[in-house]
Order: C-alpha cells, then structure tokens, then sequence
C-alpha cells in the first residue's frame, strides 16, 4: 500500500524547524530528508526514523521496526506523536546531527 501524499506533507510540515527538510517520492512510498541527510521514511502511512545513538536517548523506550519487508529496523513513530511539532523537530534535529552526509557516487562512463 503506498502512502498518501498528504499524510508526507503533515510530517514535513511538523518538522519543518529541524533544518532544510525535503522530501523524495520511491516506489509510492518516501524518503525524508533533513539539511540533505536521509532521516526517515514514510512508508505506509506510517513514520520511520533511522536509528541513531541520539536518537533513542531522546526517545527513551522505542519501538523498532523495518519500513518495508526486508529492510533494517527504523524507530518506528506512533502517529499520535505526530502532532507533537517541537518534539518530532527536536528528534529529526538530533538523529540528523548524527548521521553523516551522504557519498556522492562518481558517475559510471560507458563504453569508455
């Protein structure tokens, strides 16, 4: 089941202070992004931010679960957290803190 657009568009307006948030639409479902690092994914309607250290100390007890069938355990984060605004921002602020930017991949030449 792929998630809703609208469901993306009320995360990201709710941690929208975190930093530079955006987000990435795959295979119907979301990445999100904060200052370019991949903190979250949105995958059946539902919020999943990637572990980190920072993380779980803010967080405290959390439930852990994998987005899609085969992928690794994420924090998975109730919807009724949600609406908490200052609590999702400060949570995407401390797991992006943490994780490091991504790895520009050179671009392959063919037939070169």
């Amino acid at each position: 089941m792929a998630s809703n657009q609208s469901t993306v568009d009320y995360i990201v307006e709710q941690i929208a202070r975190a930093g530079a948030v955006t987000q990435r639409k795959m295979f119907g479902e979301y990445a999100l992004y904060c200052d370019g690092k991949l903190v979250a994914l949105v995958c059946d309607d539902q919020l999943f931010v990637k572990p980190t250290t920072a993380g779980r100390a803010f967080i405290g007890a959390t439930t852990e679960k994998p987005p899609y069938k085969g992928a690794k355990a994420y924090f998975w984060i109730a919807g009724e957290q949600w609406d908490d605004s200052d609590w999702l921002t400060q949570l995407v602020r401390v797991s992006s803190a943490e994780l490091p930017l991504p790895v520009k991949k050179p671009r392959s030449r063919k037939g070169a």
